[in-house]
């Protein structure tokens, strides 16, 4: 199988009151293509620190980062965000639509980064809201929607450039338990029937039964990788 992301001596640290935190430690880890993953771990273990690592939102201080064949550590800021634009979607816990927009509107932020036309963006973000079911929601806004409504919005947002690599932090945190399995379960399908590889920050071990592999993190570096048959009884 395709390596999607390879990680090698990662090491990420944070200055704060004087005192130096290391939140990655030398991580080393290879993940396979077309894989959906859940990345646990303790507050402060470097869940997140890590998924902005990988969608070049932040700098490593040391070690390399190469996702798709393009090591991130040779790019500089303005080739990072192009990469980013292109390869990369991003789903947060609070959603981050903007509420004077409609879900079409804000579907198509993405898209103004690159050089489609205006009605190629159109029809590229109602392909997107269709494939999450909210085409006939597409004018309303995001105070007209409900929580996962907002999130599969979300979702059309982050897979509306057609990236290969979905990050998602807590993306179901601020969800009921029938509404973020049914946004897991779309998030599921994107990776079965559209192949994107999919890595995901949870706390919830119930969640993690979505994934084909769990990866655990422990202070700064890599626990273990379960697969999805013992992700949920030994999280």
């Amino acid at each position: 199988m395709t390596t999607a992301i390879t990680l090698r001596s990662l090491t990420k640290t944070y200055t704060r009151g004087g005192e130096t935190l290391r939140v990655l430690d030398g991580l080393d880890l290879d993940m396979d293509a077309a894989t959906f993953y859940a990345l646990m771990g303790p507050s402060g273990s470097g869940k997140t620190t890590l998924l902005n690592l990988v969608g070049g939102l932040d700098h490593a201080d040391g070690g390399t980062i190469t996702v798709g064949g393009e090591d991130l550590d040779q790019l500089s800021d303005t080739e990072l965000a192009e990469w980013r634009a292109e390869n990369v979607g991003f789903v947060f816990q609070g959603f981050n639509l903007l509420p004077v927009l409609s879900a079409r509107e804000n579907v198509e932020l993405p898209l103004l980064l690159t050089p489609l036309s205006r009605s190629q963006r159109r029809a590229q973000a109602e392909r997107a809201l269709e494939l999450v079911g909210l085409k006939d929601r597409m004018n309303h806004k995001p105070r007209e929607l409900s929580g996962g409504q907002e999130q599969r919005v979300a979702i059309a947002r982050a897979i509306a450039t057609d990236p290969q690599v979905i990050l998602a932090d807590e993306p179901t945190g601020d969800l009921d338990r029938e509404t973020a399995d049914a946004v897991l379960e779309m998030m599921q399908r994107l990776n079965k029937e559209l192949h994107k590889t999919i890595l995901m920050v949870t706390h919830d071990p119930q969640a993690a039964t979505y994934a084909d592999k769990v990866i655990h993190l422990d202070k700064g570096r890599l626990g273990r990788i379960d697969d999805n048959t013992t992700a949920a009884a030994e999280a």
